[in-house]
């Protein structure tokens, strides 16, 4: 039953289309329709893929990575989510702290870098810096939506109940609003995904992020399309992990978020 379900989960003619790409893109490079000296077949790709891991790079790049992006998310979901608490139950707080929000909210985390550079150098810490701010927005945005947009008799019924504020916001304001928090998540993982992938690019040399930069200044284009792929099927499986996550939680909120 579980294969069932997750079988009819995916999306096969996506994938036909993929491999049909796929296909045509080895059979340009192979008939010389493609002139590019530096651009590779998917089949130069992937045994540049299977090198790589053989030889342990691809693992302690991803393994950084995979740190970093774990450690900006969670960092960005704790403080997304309590502000995003605060600001969307109460109205005295999202009236003097909504506007520091839009202020702050356009910002690009890569301009942040030059900060953590001078701060902490080459460095995990640096990463976090530009992987952590943009991350909060999508989270906290959602998480203040979920709760303003609940039904007053909700918190209604919780006073009725003599429920203390904490008690409201964890008991019955907090499951109401899950779907719009797991919309959040969801988003604000993939910006972490982006951000640490270009701080490695720019300001830290370790990671998937630098490894796409020292294969390009190597002139191995098959491996910094390697690289390049890493990161894209790493996007599919965080999203999946997170969808998995919030199924086995919360179901009736992950179809929601779906």
């Amino acid at each position: 039953m579980a294969s069932q379900a997750w079988s009819s989960r995916i999306n096969w003619a996506g994938l036909s289309v993929c491999a049909l790409m796929l296909l045509v893109w080895e059979a340009s490079v192979r008939l010389k329709f493609i002139a590019f000296e530096f651009f590779p077949a998917p089949s130069s790709i992937l045994s540049g893929a299977v090198r790589l891991a053989r030889e342990g790079i691809l693992l302690e790049d991803l393994s950084h990575t995979l740190l970093s992006i774990a450690m900006g998310w969670t960092i960005a979901m704790v403080i997304g989510v309590s502000i995003g608490l605060l600001l969307g139950f109460s109205p005295v707080a999202r009236k003097f702290g909504l506007a520091s929000v839009e202020v702050l909210r356009p910002m690009p985390g890569i301009a942040f870098a030059p900060l953590g550079l001078l701060l902490f150098g080459f460095s995990l810490q640096t990463e976090l810096v530009v992987t952590v701010l943009p991350a909060i927005w999508p989270v906290m945005i959602n998480t203040m939506g979920g709760i303003a947009n609940v039904h007053p008799r909700l918190t209604d019924v919780g006073r009725t109940l003599r429920l203390s504020p904490t008690e409201i916001v964890r008991h019955l304001l907090l499951p109401a609003a899950l779907p719009s928090i797991v919309v959040g998540a969801r988003i604000s993982l993939g910006l972490a995904l982006v951000m640490a992938i270009v701080a490695e690019i720019v300001g830290n040399p370790a990671g998937l992020g630098y490894g796409i930069v020292r294969e390009q200044q190597a002139m191995n284009p098959d491996l910094m399309f390697a690289y390049i792929a890493v990161v894209g099927v790493l996007g599919i499986i965080l999203n999946a992990g997170v969808l998995a996550l919030t199924t086995a939680l919360w179901p009736a909120s992950s179809r929601v978020a779906a």
